[in-house]
């Protein structure tokens, strides 16, 4: 499934589509270039999910964990890992089968942890400021 995002004003939008997409997915794995966006769609993809606290990117922290109506989310940011074993060092198996949703950036830095099903979301930035959404379910 392919989506077009033209403004910000867009992605409540989009997060409402990407969730109907993966109905019954709590795995999602986001690629895109620094800058595509990722962390952006993830905070529209907390708010539909009824996250009333703030979020941000867990770049430091690995994972950011947030309470929403239906459960927690679980947000890492894997980009700064050196390795897999850092992954496994933090017990990630606990959060990816906890049933929970998981929003995973930088998910090409643990290609072998990854569960067996998910949906992968690629952003790709447009050279005209659109950003192209892209959605497989694995």
């Amino acid at each position: 499934m392919n989506l077009t995002a033209t403004s910000l004003a867009d992605l409540n939008s989009i997060a409402q589509q990407i969730l109907s997409f993966a109905v019954n997915q709590r795995i999602f794995l986001f690629y895109g270039e620094m800058g595509a966006g990722k962390t952006t769609l993830i905070k529209a993809l907390c708010e539909e999910l009824g996250v009333t606290g703030s979020t941000s990117s867990p770049t430091f922290s690995i994972v950011n964990e947030y309470a929403a109506k239906q459960g927690t989310v679980y947000h890492f940011d894997f980009y700064r890992l050196k390795n897999q074993t850092e992954a496994l060092d933090m017990g990630y198996e606990e959060y990816f089968y906890s049933g929970d949703y998981c929003f995973i950036e930088w998910p090409e830095k643990i290609p072998d942890l990854l569960p067996p099903t998910y949906t992968e979301v690629h952003i790709t930035a447009e050279a005209d400021g659109l950003r192209t959404i892209t959605l497989v379910n694995v």
